[in-house]
């Protein structure tokens, strides 16, 4: 059966939330839901998977708490477990802007459904910002949209502060994965004194699902925080993997690289990792490579790896088959 891997947060105040930590991870442990899962006291934010069942009770659980009631939630499918262990954690912010007093649950954006998006990101006179960060933009953004070019959310303030003018940019919309980051950065906007804050409600992912791909503005594949790496056009699963020795999305183009090293570097590492960090991943290549010798998956490797060199070896051994055949 198809893993549900299903993405949810919801801003709502916490006072308890350290308490809810233990419960909400043993439900968890309990049900075989892999994944994480971030509490502050400002909500709940993460990604798990597991069967239908256990999922549907994980929800049923958390909209028991009438504070999560609202709770934004999407699903997708894996053909194979996206992650390995569960956690829940506790921070200071479920997603990190970094920006005191920045609160979703006082004032917020105005949500865009999915459906008249198009019409929104379309107006000449509508500023379209990704609030994603580079790696992200890198591999799939919507027509049009603006690449702040930052490393991690904390920098998007920057960004504003430096490219963007409340008396010029009369109306900014904004999008991200799964909406979380873009509810935020709305917020944001809005002390700023922006005028007109538009974001796209339930992210890409929403987008994604229900939009139907030949009336999306939508160009490439959308990251995902999972072995997955990425999805398209109907959530199906992408075609990238990741670098191991800088986590950056790498398409097959990218694997042609002659300073691609499987599972240690890739073009745009090769020449910054350092010598520890260079032996650490070739101890971890040598271990997969026994491990699927063995007829096993090491821990180290993500589920989609796996697959994927399954597959290269099916094909090799036939390849090798009809050779000795003709």
């Amino acid at each position: 059966m198809p893993i549900i891997v299903a993405a949810l947060y919801h801003f709502a105040t916490l006072e308890n939330y350290k308490d809810m930590r233990q419960p909400l991870q043993e439900f968890c442990d309990q049900h075989a839901i892999k994944g994480s899962l971030l509490l502050a006291q400002e909500g709940i934010n993460g990604t798990v998977a597991g069967s239908r069942e256990a999922v549907d009770a994980l929800r049923e659980y958390l909209h028991a708490d009438t504070r999560l009631k609202n709770l934004e939630y999407k699903e997708s499918l894996s053909s194979e477990p996206p992650f390995c262990r569960m956690k829940v954690k506790l921070k200071k912010e479920i997603v990190t802007l970094g920006v005191e007093g920045v609160d979703p649950n006082v004032c917020v954006g105005t949500y865009v459904a999915p459906k008249d998006w198009n019409a929104i990101i379309s107006d000449p006179d509508v500023l379209v910002l990704d609030t994603r960060n580079d790696y992200e933009y890198k591999i799939g953004t919507f027509q049009g949209a603006l690449d702040p070019n930052t490393e991690t959310f904390r920098a998007f303030p920057a960004y504003v502060a430096e490219h963007c003018d409340r008396n010029k940019h009369k109306k900014v919309a904004m999008f991200c994965t799964g909406g979380i980051r873009c509810e935020k950065a709305s917020s944001f906007m809005l002390q700023q004194g922006y005028e007109e804050v538009y974001h796209l409600k339930g992210g890409i992912l929403k987008y994604l699902e229900e939009v139907p791909e030949e009336e999306s503005l939508w160009q490439g594949e959308c990251f995902v925080f999972d072995d997955r790496v990425s999805v398209s056009h109907g959530l199906k699963e992408g075609k990238y993997t990741l670098c191991h020795g800088c986590r950056w999305p790498l398409s097959e183009e990218d694997r042609q690289s002659e300073h691609y090293e499987e599972g240690i570097c890739c073009e745009r590492c090769y020449t910054s990792l350092t010598e520890d960090k260079r032996q650490r991943l070739q101890e971890r290549e040598k271990q997969t490579n026994l491990a699927k010798a063995r007829g096993e998956t090491h821990l180290g490797m993500s589920m989609k790896v796996a697959k994927q060199r399954k597959q290269q070896a099916k094909e090799a051994q036939k390849a090798k088959q009809l050779k000795e055949k003709y």
